[in-house]
């Protein structure tokens, strides 16, 4: 039995395969230092011609490792703040992932885009706090919330294997997390979820660290019902064959998602499963609000993120 931590695992899969393929390489502020463990030891392992400082620039680094991936290579793009993903939507959303489709497929673009701690960090306000997996999802690119270590490691390899763009989101909330793992670890397919509890009277589909709060509340909500927890783990593309398996034996939904409600990635999984699924009653959803700003205030913080007492409540009223 191995302990295994999430930002080991992560830091192991890159390892991994930077061994496997002299293909892969790293980009970013820091990487070289590795301030969250992540990419630390890489260049004295691997090369510093292969995990590159880069300057003060993500638009420029970005684009760089577009034309480096169109050039044959593998590049890994560690981003230190998730709303930094703003700054290089273009060069993700209207170049990387765009080319392969505008060329029929003569060019490929495998970057893999790492966005460690991702989602609230406990009082560093706006510019800090957000968790835009579902902004990705949206204009279709691959992306990935891995919500446990053994996840973590599968996804990262399948995302630097993948012959187009993969967005890998890793909560702050787990970035502290460990698991036992017994037996060897492999790659994860993109689009497969996962379910990590079976039950039978409703499902919660709840997305990164908010699997755990949602296997907490199944558990203590155990006398009221038997409660199924499903990850999705891939967030586009979304495992649609499994989420309807499991709402086919309960007829109920819950969804459980960090993204903001208008446009998030629970209105996506609530009005597929309204319009394809055999429900018995409406389903809920548990989110940040609308057009949610994280402040600096923690107990602020804390009351905009989706919680323990709101699934709890959204669970009660589908059950009734």
């Amino acid at each position: 039995m191995t302990h295994l931590t999430y930002i080991g695992a992560l830091h192991q899969a890159l390892h991994d395969e930077m061994g496997r393929d002299e293909r892969v390489c790293v980009f970013g502020e820091d990487v070289r230092l590795g301030l969250t463990g992540i990419t630390s030891g890489l260049a004295a392992a691997h090369g510093e011609d292969r995990v590159v400082d880069m300057p003060l620039s993500e638009q420029g680094f970005t684009s760089l490792a577009t034309g480096a991936a169109m050039a044959g290579q593998r590049p890994v793009v560690d981003y230190q703040i998730p709303s930094l993903l703003y700054l290089v939507f273009e060069q993700i959303a209207n170049q990387a992932h765009k080319f392969s489709l505008m060329t029929g497929g003569q060019v490929s673009v495998p970057v893999t885009y790492l966005v460690p701690g991702s989602g609230s960090r406990s009082g560093m306000a706006g510019q800090h706090s957000d968790h835009p997996y579902s902004l990705f999802a949206h204009v279709g690119i691959k992306t990935v919330v891995p919500a446990t270590p053994s996840d973590a490691y599968g996804l990262m390899l399948s995302a630097i294997r993948d012959p187009d763009p993969v967005a890998v989101f890793v909560p702050t909330f787990l970035m502290g997390a460990a698991e036992e793992i017994t037996g060897e670890l492999g790659p994860v397919p993109l689009g497969s979820a996962r379910v990590h509890r079976e039950g039978t009277d409703v499902t919660v589909v709840a997305v990164g660290h908010l699997v755990q709060t949602a296997l907490q509340v199944a558990a203590e909500l155990a006398d009221e019902a038997s409660i199924e927890v499903v990850d999705p783990r891939t967030v586009y593309p979304i495992d649609w064959a499994t989420l309807g398996t499991s709402v086919a034996k309960t007829g109920r939904l819950v969804v459980m998602d960090d993204s903001n409600r208008a446009c998030g990635l629970g209105g996506e999984i609530v009005a597929t499963a309204a319009e394809e699924f055999a429900l018995v009653t409406a389903p809920k959803r548990v989110s940040r609000p609308d057009g949610a700003v994280i402040p600096y205030a923690l107990a602020l913080d804390h009351a905009l993120l989706p919680s323990a007492q709101q699934l709890i409540g959204a669970l009660r009223a589908v059950l009734k």
